[in-house]
């Protein structure tokens, strides 16, 4: 496989329907003889040569094999290869179920720690990870309860890839009148597709959602958009849904555990679940006063458009009111109105001054790989190097627009680990990043929001981490850090869409590359706290609906999302839809940890005010700082210790809470 640019390392076209079968089997084969001859071993043979070394290898070997062949499930535009790739992800899985329960291997690893070998750092935190690991996997029980644990991570894993499967498919749309459309922008309106009998059709993908449900004039429309948003995928994932929250506590309790939550949040940074409830229930107290501020706000303009237009008034902020006055707040108090920011977001040029930042602080340099193959035409794909040697690091893809059954959000995927060969030389990290902003239309490019670009900044700072990362061994590599410190880099980089220096560079008038206009930059940052009561909250009530579900032995999610709604924000939830249906985080990989995103912004708030607001946001040093701490240590050491080693103490918390509007 290839070490240096210039070419793409991945050859796209050997990932069709029938190779991919033929590469996953082929992986599995490897994978279990290598664990055979491992489990095989008396505990008079095993030694570091032949256990440890031989799994660090094989965790390299799967993890550079396996992200392309489930990748595709995600991106391809073949729907059967998308089918066969969800396949192989199934199958995968289980493999791994199957080989993390072996408990031969197990014995092998505890007779290897027995002889107390002399392991370099990596090494031994990847032992010591072996055993906890083992041990959460129930290999210390009997075989009657093994065998259960193992059906039931088997299952867990089937009907998580399935309910992300669904979401991937999920292809809903309406057909409207140009006047049910009345207070969308007309390029938003022109671009959209049509029906035979003239109807505009809008689906429930973001690009159109979002538009609507806060420029739509039409209540109506409003609400029928909302309740087919937040009905999404509801017959199918609403059961799984709730089969998962089951067979999640019964494996927990099997494994000694008082709930679901206290079983993933004991390897967070959080430790428990209790904390994580105290953190979130804390925050919620604290906001509580701005929430009520800023919903009387929205009742107030509710209840004056009403007025004015000769609509009935409820009194009430119901859910397809939310977003629509929370923008209306915007434009009316801070006078932002998005669509007068996407001429100056052009997507080209929003992704040059993007990477020029990125390159600048980093001290990295890209050069895109022109007519690259990739899944699809859209797709470009950039070298990256070292500046200061032109070492090279790895690639990464870049897929932003939306396509029939490609995932609906935006997501960086590791598709190579950045580790050590057996030799010592340096395996290339690859990552791409996918988005769906609005497609370019014959007369305009690809025009961003402001909130498009934080996502894109956000999104860029996950690839950064994968690429970045100088660890030796693979399960170390990247972005493999404690769950809940997982989003504070990519966080703490939202805030130069926040700049003004940053802010110039990424913009440009899509019709005369003027930039940002100052006083449009003084309106955007004034506003950067409008509605936070409320927008934070939100964050609240989603950590809160996953940890709570995540401790009861069974649940309906629709109902504890719908009073949490109430108690906490003040809005009504639409009936019969079933919200937690589309929440993907809660599928699977996020299960009991969306509380992270709000955990880890303490930290990514406390790095980006302490360091690089005083050291300056485009200081190369700070930058190198940033890299050297946080970024290329990937998951070789705790992240307590990564930011005591940036910031010369512990974190604390006051930049976060005065970042969200609150006095100290």
């Amino acid at each position: 496989m290839a070490n240096e640019g210039g070419k793409a390392i991945l050859n796209w076209s050997e990932y069709n329907k029938d190779n991919v079968k033929k590469l996953s089997t082929e992986l599995m084969k490897r994978s279990r003889a290598t664990y055979d001859s491992i489990g095989s071993l008396s505990a008079d043979d095993v030694s570091y040569e032949n256990t440890l070394k031989v799994i660090a290898e094989e965790e390299r070997d799967f993890a550079t094999t396996e992200p392309a062949l489930t990748f595709l499930q995600h991106v391809s535009e073949d729907s059967e290869l998308r089918d066969v790739s969800c396949g192989i992800d199934k199958e995968l899985s289980e493999f791994c179920v199957e080989m993390s329960m072996r408990q031969d291997v197990f014995k092998s690893v505890l007779e290897l720690q027995k002889q107390n070998p002399s392991l370099d750092p990596e090494e031994q935190r990847l032992l010591d990870r072996l055993i906890r690991d083992g041990k959460r996997n129930g290999l210390h029980l009997s075989n009657e309860l093994q065998e259960k644990v193992k059906g039931l991570k088997k299952k867990l894993t089937q009907l998580e890839i399935e309910f992300n499967k669904n979401l991937g498919e999920e292809k809903t749309s309406f057909e409207f009148s140009q006047e049910e459309l009345s207070g969308l922008p007309e390029d938003f309106v022109k671009a959209l597709d049509r029906t035979d009998a003239n109807k505009c059709i809008v689906t429930l993908k973001y690009p159109h959602f979002i538009p609507v449900a806060q420029k739509g004039t039409n209540p109506q429309t409003r609400a029928t958009l909302e309740r087919g948003f937040n009905s999404r995928c509801k017959a199918e994932n609403e059961p799984i849904l709730k089969q998962l929250i089951k067979l999640r506590n019964e494996r927990a309790s099997l494994l000694g555990y008082q709930t679901h939550a206290d079983f993933i949040t004991e390897v967070r940074m959080a430790k428990s679940a209790k904390a994580v409830e105290t953190f979130l229930a804390d925050l919620a107290g604290k906001l509580k006063p701005l929430v009520e501020k800023d919903r009387k706000e929205l009742i107030r303009f509710k209840s004056e458009e009403c007025q004015e237009c000769g609509m009935t008034d409820d009194g009430k902020i119901n859910a397809w009111d939310f977003a629509y006055y929370c923008n209306m707040v915007k434009e009316k108090n801070y006078a932002v109105d998005q669509e007068k920011y996407r001429p100056y977001f052009p997507l080209p040029t929003v992704t040059k001054g993007l990477l020029d930042i990125y390159q600048q602080l980093l001290g990295l340099k890209f050069s895109e790989i022109k007519s690259a193959e990739a899944w699809s035409v859209d797709v470009q794909l950039f070298d990256v190097y070292e500046l200061s040697d032109g070492r090279f690091l790895g690639q990464f893809y870049l897929d932003l627009y939306p396509r029939d059954g490609k995932y609906g959000h935006a997501a960086c995927f590791g598709l190579q680990p950045g580790c050590s060969y057996l030799d010592g030389t340096r395996q290339p990290a690859i990552a791409a990043m996918v988005a769906n902003f609005t497609k370019p239309t014959a007369d305009k490019p690809s025009l961003l929001n402001h909130r498009e670009v934080e996502t894109y900044f956000h999104e860029f700072g996950h690839v950064m981490h994968q690429i970045c990362s100088d660890v030796k061994i693979c399960r170390f590599s990247g972005t493999s850090v404690e769950r809940d410190f997982v989003e504070a880099p990519s966080q703490m980089l939202e805030n130069w869409c926040w700049e003004t220096e940053p802010l110039k560079k990424m913009s440009g008038h899509y019709q005369d590359g003027s930039p940002l206009p100052d006083d449009m930059i003084r309106t955007l940052v004034a506003s950067r706290n409008a509605n936070a009561g409320l927008l934070n909250m939100r964050q609240i009530v989603l950590a809160t609906l996953d940890q709570r579900i995540h401790c009861m032995p069974e649940a309906d999610p629709a109902t504890v999302y719908s009073e949490l709604m109430l108690s906490l924000m003040g809005i009504y939830t639409t009936p019969n839809t079933c919200m937690p249906a589309s929440f993907g985080h809660l599928g699977g990989g996020y299960d009991a940890q969306y509380y992270g995103y709000m955990w880890s912004e303490v930290f990514s708030d406390d790095m980006f005010e302490t360091r690089f607001l005083k050291e300056g946001i485009m200081s190369p040093q700070t930058g190198a700082d940033y890299r050297r701490c946080i970024l290329s240590l990937g998951g070789t050491k705790d992240a307590s210790e990564m930011l005591r080693a940036f910031l010369g103490r512990d974190p604390i918390s006051n930049a976060f809470l005065r970042k969200k509007g609150l006095q100290l």
